[in-house]
């Protein structure tokens, strides 16, 4: 399998081909905005010294980090343009890595298992560390005969790693801080989650919460890395990811995901996920 030096290659490759594909990254890729895609990912720190926004949660990032996230969560990796930071991608397509699933061996499960108290970050052990590197190198270095089968070998045995670890964790839960550098910006996130399916604005919120807009709008970008309409907006959206593909009514979504009227419902959500709502309903419940 060909290394990949792009993010965006490798979630467009694994898309395309319903397959999976790995990304290193060296140097600096300019970051996207706050965004969904329709593949899984893993996201694996080398040198850390980032944040890293999913949902409602930031976390600080530090080497040997390992992060989970499925279609359905929003996320952003902040302050990418300041610091240099060495990291692997793997997207993986769903259809792909549930058709490696048996009946006994869910594959999936560190993407689909969401308890109460969930944390995106898995903090590996040096060991740990090692075998998921010795994993990478053996995927983007097997070109010669039986390529596609080791291939496929070697990503089952690194989700089996990978899901042990979701699940040890389970077992003996470690108390997680995804508590931001600055409690009011924790409350704000609180609020618009709690608040998502009402209607929002940065004016409601600066009183809500006591002070100016221009001071909300200028502690909420610099503690996440993106501003509060950006954030409103991908949420919305990743909620409405997860309705329409459990087969609620893109009519009902709209409402149910806090968008003030259908017409701005559609343009946002095919502007982030590139299809309409109803088309990408039909394409999850084909």
């Amino acid at each position: 399998m060909k290394e990949l030096n792009s993010c965006k290659a490798a979630m467009q490759n694994c898309i395309e081909q319903k397959y999976f594909a790995v990304a290193h990254l060296y140097k600096d890729e300019k970051a996207m905005d706050m965004h969904i895609h329709d593949c899984y990912e893993v996201y694996y720190s080398i040198s850390g010294g980032k944040q890293f926004l999913i949902d409602n949660k930031l976390y600080p990032i530090e080497p040997g980090d390992l992060f989970v996230i499925n279609q359905y969560e929003s996320h952003y990796l902040t302050q990418i343009d300041q610091t240099l930071h060495e990291r692997i991608v793997l997207s993986v397509h769903p259809d792909f890595i549930r058709r490696m699933s048996s009946e006994q061996t869910n594959l999936d499960y560190c993407f689909t298992n969401r308890p109460e108290g969930f944390s995106h970050r898995l903090r590996l052990t040096k060991e740990q560390q090692k075998r998921f590197l010795y994993y990478i190198n053996k995927l983007t270095t097997s070109n010669d005969y039986g390529a596609d089968l080791i291939e496929k070998s070697v990503f089952t045995e690194l989700f089996i790693l990978i899901n042990s670890i979701c699940i040890s964790r389970e077992e003996k839960p470690l108390e997680e801080n995804t508590v931001t550098y600055n409690a009011q910006v924790d409350q704000i996130l609180s609020y618009i989650n709690n608040n998502i399916n009402q209607p929002i604005s940065i004016a409601d919120l600066a009183a809500r919460f006591y002070i100016s807009e221009s001071y909300i709008c200028r502690i909420f970008k610099s503690t996440t890395g993106t501003t509060i309409n950006k954030y409103i907006t991908a949420r919305r959206i990743s909620i409405a990811k997860s309705l329409l593909a459990e087969g609620v009514g893109v009519t009902d979504v709209c409402e149910r995901c806090g968008f003030n009227d259908y017409s701005n419902f559609l343009k946002s959500f095919t502007k982030s996920v590139g299809i309409s709502p109803k088309k990408y309903a039909q394409v999850c419940n084909q």
